[in-house]
């Protein structure tokens, strides 16, 4: 049997949240969200830390706040949000098969939008050789087994190394930190960086993990520095952070076209694949944004939404937008007929670089851009920077100059 809704949301992580209680509340008739996980929330339900923002009063929220009153948002909106339910495939351009606690669906939705967010690179992605002992986690995965079981029973150990330097490695020191879990040191940070983990955790820039050892259980890391010379940290756990990756199995599913830099699914300014009704939204699209970017993101989809549930025509391509030099990815990857902000990171730390864009050889922009940009954190240039595009015309490259 096959339901229909107008909207079907999958992802209940801050942007599907976000897109499903704005549509809801404009008006776009049964909007339904699908969630995997027990509950609705995304990664900020594992973040006990402040940074999500505030309330009503100005208290600092921490992330299952964030995630409570985000959820609370989309259900107050008129939304429905189901948990512990997962897309498996695709039936048809707008029908998706579910699996749900009941047992197998169909949903068949006039728009679809794409929200499963991203998740961290594991070990074996990675390409990290050694034998495949217990204590190989990533971010999420500490997270979550601290909050579910702190730091009893062995299911995080008593000494670990964190492997990565940008704010989410961070983010792994304070939680092991809080679980009484000592830090033996954060491989593979930045240089400069040393000082973000505090003084008591030693940090090995630009070291990199060559080989786990231990069988059952991690007994250490083997680590090579910058001088190449090897040496073995002695652990019980490892934590790889950062090095995200779009949960992008559906995109794939139905054989959208992935944007090059981020892996997520091609879009245009205003949030739309190149199926016509499926739009992608967050971390999908660029991963490791911050909770309120993702969820800003769901919010900007609604009037792309609306407007093909109005009936209004599906925009045929659009220009490519690609990157040159040190920049990493920029988003949207197609320009349709408005003009919109562009997302940018860089691929090493760049020191007030001048950024440019140019199509067929002509500059259109240049700029300096103030501050420093990271690998970690993207830098949004405003719809300026792409009024000046021939539509016609070929891609549009960005680029950046230090």
């Amino acid at each position: 049997m096959t339901r229909t809704v107008d909207v079907l949301v999958v992802g209940a992580g801050p942007a599907g949240l976000a897109a499903a209680a704005g549509l809801a509340a404009a008006g776009a008739g049964r909007v339904e969200v699908l969630e995997r996980e027990p509950a609705a929330g995304g990664v900020p339900r594992h973040c006990v830390r402040p940074g999500f923002g505030a309330d009503a009063l100005g208290h600092p929220l921490d992330g299952p706040a964030y995630a409570r009153r985000a959820v609370r948002a989309a259900l107050r909106a008129g939304a429905t949000v189901r948990t512990g339910v997962s897309a498996t495939g695709w039936a048809g351009p707008l029908t998706l098969d579910v699996t749900a606690p009941s047992g197998p669906e169909r949903i068949r939705a006039r728009t679809v939008v794409l929200a499963t967010g991203a998740r961290e690179r594991p070990r074996s992605a990675r390409l990290v050789p050694g034998s495949r002992p217990a204590g190989v986690l990533t971010t999420g995965e500490l997270q979550r087994t601290v909050a579910r079981f702190g730091a009893r029973g062995g299911h995080v150990g008593r000494r670990a190394v964190v492997v990565g330097g940008d704010p989410v490695a961070r983010h792994a020191v304070r939680t092991l930190r809080e679980a009484g879990v000592a830090v033996a040191a954060v491989v593979g940070a930045p240089p400069g960086t040393a000082g973000a983990f505090g003084a008591a955790v030693p940090v090995l820039a630009g070291a990199v993990v060559t080989e786990l050892i231990g069988r059952g259980r991690l007994t250490g890391v083997a680590v090579r520095g910058e001088d190449g010379r090897t040496t073995v940290l002695r652990c019980d756990t490892v934590v790889f952070t950062g090095d995200w990756i779009p949960d992008h199995e559906l995109v794939r599913f139905l054989g959208l076209p992935l944007a090059p830099g981020t892996r997520g699914p091609l879009t245009d300014g205003g949030l739309r694949t190149a199926e016509p009704g499926v739009f992608a939204v967050g971390n999908l699209l660029h991963g490791g944004e911050p909770a309120q970017r993702a969820a800003a993101e769901g919010r900007a989809v609604t009037g792309a939404v609306l407007a093909r549930l109005a009936g209004r025509p599906w925009p045929a391509g659009g220009v490519p937008v690609v990157t040159a030099g040190p920049l990493r990815w920029v988003t949207p990857g197609l320009l349709g007929p408005e003009a919109v902000p562009l997302l940018v990171r860089a691929e090493r730390r760049l020191v007030r670089p001048v950024v440019t864009v140019h199509q067929d050889g002509v500059p259109l922009r240049r700029e300096r851009v103030a501050g420093t940009l990271v690998p970690w954190r993207s830098v949004r240039l405003g719809d300026r920077w792409t009024g000046g595009v021939d539509r016609a015309g070929g891609p549009v490259v960005v680029a950046a100059e230090e």
